[in-house]
């Protein structure tokens, strides 16, 4: 098989909103028509019938880290780690990288640092934080999907929260170009009251991150999406305690939508060790009831999609505190197994994997307007993913491409498993994927 294939024949292929057999076929990396699955090709990629031909995951929620702490992630890495999971679009978060992405002088570090090592395609998130209004539009203008923010301290010192009267801010200031904000939903005032005694217990970390910081906080973004016009989208939902703020805000026609992750879907806290950092992420991974409504939200549409929110970060840093759990970095690497991980529990659950794509590749798409990702579309890009249940996926930390050999999926043994990715029409190599291959990716206006 070449590494540009004209076409991919499968009987399993997630064609809007149905699967049926086709063959794609691919010219100059689009995706140039979908005819009948026994249409001559040839040449054409053979995908088993046991496989599904997916369009490829866009991940709109990757803190890749570079440039600053390219220790913790680089460009390189990530990417690859992405490209092996099936993820052929990424959106970078402005945060940890140093200096974060908080200027358009910050945004064209992070641009010059990512030319020629990019496996995949890599859109960039900018930052609202305090001081930097007059930056968001000229970010908006150089091409930013959004602007992230956070309501509580973000971990870094160089990213720090909004309070009350800058996030307001920061929203009209949005609104008034038609802008995106994101926001990283737990409130700093029951946080601040919550305890958080050093220990290596998960149970006592939960009880430091409670539902009511996530609930106080949403409230607030839905108020501020009502009082301002401005769109909204609520980061990485663990708590089903906040559904019902946002069924209303949904009923209500307000611009806000929400994402969950893929740990919240896959893992619960009574399944989780003591002194178990790789676990550890903000907001946590809770109980299991928890989990089942998440699921629920996700098939009713009250949660629009699902990411990894990958946040990884050295050995040293998540093992700081030697099992403290109130010391260690918080964030869970995911990257490369998320998508399969999901798609393993929501087959347990009777969903099939095309559901899992559209939560993970159409709707992330759409969220930052990426109209010719996540779907198989005349016109699209070929950005194409064959998923395959008669294989498995052996998770082993030490053998992902992400830089650090830490992640919470670590000897999971999932049913199904990414066995090719397309990026634009290129077969990706599960050996050495082209850290070259993958494009800068900028908001059209």
């Amino acid at each position: 098989m070449t590494a540009s294939p004209t076409a991919v024949r499968a009987r399993r292929v997630l064609v809007g909103d149905a699967v049926r057999p086709a063959t794609v076929r691919i010219a100059d990396g689009r995706i140039s028509a979908i005819d009948p699955h026994d249409s001559p090709a040839d040449g054409a990629l053979e995908v088993p019938d046991t496989a599904t031909l997916l369009p490829g995951v866009v991940d709109t929620h990757v803190h890749v880290n570079e440039p600053g702490r390219t220790h913790w992630e680089g460009f390189a890495t990530a990417t690859r780690a992405a490209a092996l999971g099936g993820v052929t679009t990424l959106v970078d978060m402005p945060l940890n990288s140093l200096p974060p992405t908080t200027t358009v002088g910050h945004l064209r570090r992070k641009q010059e640092a990512a030319r020629g090592q990019l496996a995949v395609d890599v859109g960039f998130w900018g930052g609202a934080v305090p001081g930097n209004a007059g930056e968001l539009e000229p970010l908006w203008d150089a091409g930013v999907f959004g602007f992230k923010c956070f309501l509580s301290p973000s971990g870094v010192d160089e990213f720090p929260p909004l309070d009350g009267a800058g996030f307001t801010r920061a929203l009209r200031t949005v609104a008034g170009f038609g802008g995106l904000v994101i926001v990283h939903a737990e409130d700093a005032a029951v946080l601040a009251s919550a305890p958080a005694r050093p220990s290596r217990a998960y149970a006592d970390f939960l009880l430091s991150r409670p539902d009511d910081a996530e609930t106080a906080a949403i409230q607030q973004v839905v108020d501020g999406a009502r009082e301002t016009g401005a769109r909204v989208h609520v980061l990485h939902l663990s708590s089903a305690r906040a559904l019902p703020l946002l069924q209303a805000a949904r009923d209500e026609g307000l611009p806000v939508t929400v994402e969950t992750c893929h740990h919240y879907l896959t893992f619960t806290a009574e399944q989780i060790p003591d002194a178990a950092p790789q676990f550890k992420c903000c907001p946590p991974i809770r109980d299991a009831g928890n989990r089942d409504e998440l699921w629920s939200a996700l098939r009713a549409g009250v949660v629009d999609c699902v990411v990894s929110d990958h946040s990884p970060a050295t050995a040293e840093e998540k093992n700081r505190g030697d099992g403290d759990l109130q010391q260690a970095w918080g964030g869970v690497s995911g990257l490369q197994v998320g998508f399969t991980a999901l798609a393993a529990e929501a087959a347990r659950r009777g969903i099939d994997v095309a559901d899992v794509s559209r939560w993970t590749s159409q709707n992330t798409a759409d969220l930052v307007g990426l109209s010719r990702k996540g779907r198989i579309a005349v016109g699209a890009d070929a950005d194409l993913v064959v998923h395959d249940t008669a294989a498995a996926t052996v998770v082993d930390a030490a053998r992902l491409a992400h830089r650090n050999p830490v992640s919470a999926y670590d000897g999971l043994t999932l049913p199904g498993r990414v066995t090719h990715t397309l990026v634009r029409g290129r077969l990706v190599d599960p050996d050495l994927p082209d850290p070259g291959w993958g494009t800068q990716l900028e908001r059209s206006a």
